[in-house]
């Protein structure tokens, strides 16, 4: 049996090109959801998922609409081949029933995780390349020198809360934390 999946992000948006492809499709069947992809409740996909047997297709317009990210697309596909159920995706023309079908999720699958490889690696050599230079990552210090001194004097004379200096400086007590572990005295 054909299972037809279909998700838009928003409740203002529209399910009706999806349906209308899904219904061409064959599917017998319909579950929807009207919340973001990145969101791991959705009850549509759940409903889809529990309705699912043995040899059926869950049918997809493209594959972004059962979710965001391609490492949560893989191990829905590996969730669904254990218990023998397919993935159709419409627009891509993938079909996991198929040898060529698996043959082109999993390059996908490869060529995405090879990327996301790269950026890593691309991301660490910069850092290192920055450090050298003597950069640090990060966000600037929102006071100057004597200012952050300053609020770790505060924070040691123990005369105030650390409210009270987090508003008397400006800044967070998350802040105020790093600058007295900054200067080296114990919180």
């Amino acid at each position: 049996m054909l299972i037809g999946y279909a998700r838009v992000s928003t409740e203002d948006q529209n399910l009706d090109l999806q349906r209308d492809a899904l219904t061409r499709a064959g599917c017998g069947r319909m579950f929807e959801d009207r919340r973001s992809g990145a969101k791991t409740d959705r009850p549509g996909l759940t409903g889809a998922l529990d309705y699912a047997r043995a040899g059926d297709s869950l049918v997809v317009w493209r594959l972004d609409r059962l979710g965001r990210s391609l490492s949560d697309l893989i191990a829905l596909v590996r969730r669904m081949e254990e218990t023998g159920v397919q993935l159709r995706s419409l627009t891509e023309g993938i079909d996991t029933s198929t040898t060529n079908g698996k043959l082109t999720f999993h390059l996908f699958a490869a060529l995405a995780e090879f990327e996301r490889a790269l950026v890593r690696e691309r991301t660490q050599a910069g850092l290192q390349a920055a450090r050298a230079r003597g950069r640090m990552g990060g966000r600037k210090h929102r006071l100057s020198p004597e200012r952050r001194a300053h609020a770790v004097a505060l924070y040691q004379a123990k005369d105030k809360t650390v409210g009270e200096i987090c508003r008397l400086m400006g800044i967070s007590k998350p802040t105020l934390y790093a600058y007295v572990a900054e200067a080296g005295a114990r919180p």
